[in-house]
């Protein structure tokens, strides 16, 4: 047996009985950080770590303790334990599990750890190189490169023993160009894999793409503020179904939200028949793909919506417990010195029957909204701004537009899908909340029509 596995499982048999609920998170893990600004190299960090954290649950009252070491694991678990015992006023209420015993390795196929860090940083400067040669108008870039293996053990006092490799290679590459009348536009692209370095060779068309987008927008008028029918692309799709929709979902949320309980009652029709929105750990090699969640439940596929009505809503085991439902294996933390809180891993809304040439062909006026630049979500209500724009005139794409910025409420927005394509496509993503940002996702969809969108320009 591992020497730290034996180490946590000891520990773990001398304090389990003592709280309710008890468990132990280890990770070892060593990175790669690389960033330039315009042509400068901004970073280079290489940076190994073991740390870990100790949840403990008495009465319902919940500590948190980290630990840098196993010198001091055993009075790191007495302070969680006596912290639990001091906040803890009600009952506890887990969904009941079985523990899991299983070690998840691996399937690398180039290993970064096994490349120069001089080959790294040449890769992403010639990478930053092409996107500030592409056009005199680009006047900086914000490129970066990130690599990190970890391994991370999990005991807990349900019997859980599980160890977890993981591997997350990244390239992010933003173009920022400058125009006429000093208006700026940014472009950007990222790449990602699982498993396997070589995802960032070869991939100068796609990094070249930042550029192209920005330099695009700066040629681009304003949209006209108005009523349209839009067709968001299946990047926008991703992102607005993983913010509008996907954070509403998150049982934490409701359970402390009255309001969005009514709203988010379960058998209630959502959308046309064929909506359907999954989030789905089980994907392989995508960012949000686990095998175990950070609570040792097993991962799952998950119909959020299925044929237009809500089934499912995502949980850790206190959410699972107190609403009387299945725990959904959406207990996630950013690392283990974070405490594991309800999490989407990969959605997207499934792809449909339409081509993108019939979703657009019988608009006479609409909007095609291209990606996504920024955003915000208030409860049901949202706003988010596309990347690109173009007007469809007559059911043709048609001249680029600037300044689109989309808004209304989820629940109405999506009752007024009315067309879903064919073209599911899965995006890399980050996603923040309660202060655990960039936690790796995967937003996905295919291209979608709404109709009577609020569309604000300049």
């Amino acid at each position: 047996m591992d020497l730290i596995q034996d180490r946590l499982l000891t520990t773990m048999a001398i304090y389990q009985n003592q709280v309710d609920y008890l468990e132990i998170r280890l990770q070892q893990s060593e990175s790669t950080a690389i960033a330039y600004r315009g042509s400068q190299l901004d970073a280079v960090n290489r940076n190994f770590s073991l740390a870990g954290g100790i949840r403990a649950c008495q009465k319902g009252g919940w500590s948190f303790v980290t630990f840098n070491g196993l010198d001091e694991l055993n009075n790191r678990v007495e302070e969680a334990i006596s912290q639990a015992h001091l906040v803890g006023e009600e009952t506890t209420q887990l969904a009941l599990v079985e523990g899991i015993i299983d070690q998840v390795n691996v399937e690398l196929k180039r290993d970064p750890r096994g490349i120069s860090l001089q080959e790294k940083r040449q890769l992403i400067e010639n990478y930053n190189q092409l996107l500030l040669d592409f056009d005199p108008r680009i006047q900086t870039t914000a490129v970066s490169y990130t690599d990190q293996f970890s391994q991370t053990y999990f005991v807990n006092s349900l019997g859980s023993c599980i160890t977890q490799e993981r591997l997350d290679v990244n390239g992010r590459f933003g173009a920022i160009a400058r125009g006429e009348g000093n208006i700026i536009r940014q472009g950007f692209e990222s790449v990602a894999s699982r498993c396997d370095y070589n995802v960032l060779q070869g991939i100068e068309d796609r990094v070249q793409s930042a550029a192209e987008r920005a330099i695009r927008q700066l040629e681009a008028k304003p949209v006209k503020g108005g009523q349209y029918t839009v067709v968001l692309d299946p990047y926008l799709a991703g992102v607005f179904i993983h913010e509008a929709f996907g954070h509403l979902s998150e049982a934490d949320f409701v359970y402390e939200n009255p309001r969005m309980q009514e709203l988010l009652e379960l058998g209630k029709p959502m959308g046309i028949e064929q909506l359907t929105v999954v989030d789905d750990a089980t994907i392989p090699d995508l960012p949000g793909s686990i095998r175990y969640d950070d609570e040792g439940v097993q991962a799952q596929r998950k119909y959020l919506i299925k044929d237009g009505i809500l089934t499912q809503r995502l949980h850790n085991l206190e959410t699972a417990g107190k609403m009387k439902e299945k725990p959904t294996g959406n207990a996630r933390a950013l690392s283990a010195t974070y405490p594991p809180i309800v999490r989407m891993t990969n959605t997207a809304i499934e792809a449909g029957d339409h081509t993108f040439e019939e979703i657009i062909k019988d608009i006479e006026e609409g909007v095609y909204a291209v990606r996504m630049l920024g955003g915000q979500t208030n409860g049901e209500m949202f706003t988010f701004a596309a990347a690109e724009g173009y007007m469809i005139r007559n059911g043709e794409i048609a001249e680029p537009v600037s300044d689109v910025t989309l808004s209304g409420n989820v629940f109405q927005t999506l009752k007024d899908i009315e067309g879903i394509g064919n073209d599911l496509l899965y995006t890399n993503g980050g996603c923040g909340k309660g202060g655990q940002m960039p936690l790796p996702v995967s937003v996905g969809g295919p291209h979608i029509r709404i109709k009577n969108v609020v569309v604000g320009g300049r």
